[in-house]
């Protein structure tokens, strides 16, 4: 009976870090193991790119027209199916009484 909120705690720990945790590991391992040639990607740096070619360990990306680098796998943010529209931001400030 003494056991019992050690026990409980022990519960508790696994459901809300490790299991959240290996689910995470286990979704970026997937989309790593099912990159294509061609297929647009955000790398964890922010940077977006193609892969060009893939290695066992690493991969090619174009970043722009004639720019490739090479990237681990494992720097694979997710892959990118359809980026947002751009959105049209106005230059223009609002004014005050005072600057008209």
């Amino acid at each position: 009976m003494e056991f019992l909120p050690l026990v409980l705690l022990v519960v508790v720990f696994w459901l809300l870090v490790l299991r959240p945790s290996r689910k995470r590991q286990q979704e970026a391992q997937r989309t790593q193991a099912a990159l294509q040639p061609g297929a647009r990607v955000m790398l964890t740096s922010g940077l977006f790119g193609t892969v060009v070619s893939i290695d066992d360990a690493s991969l090619h990306l174009e970043l722009a027209p004639g720019t490739v680098v090479e990237v681990h796998r494992q720097a694979i943010a997710r892959v990118v199916t359809d980026e947002p529209a751009p959105t049209e931001t106005s230059t223009d400030l609002p004014t005050t009484d005072d600057e008209r």
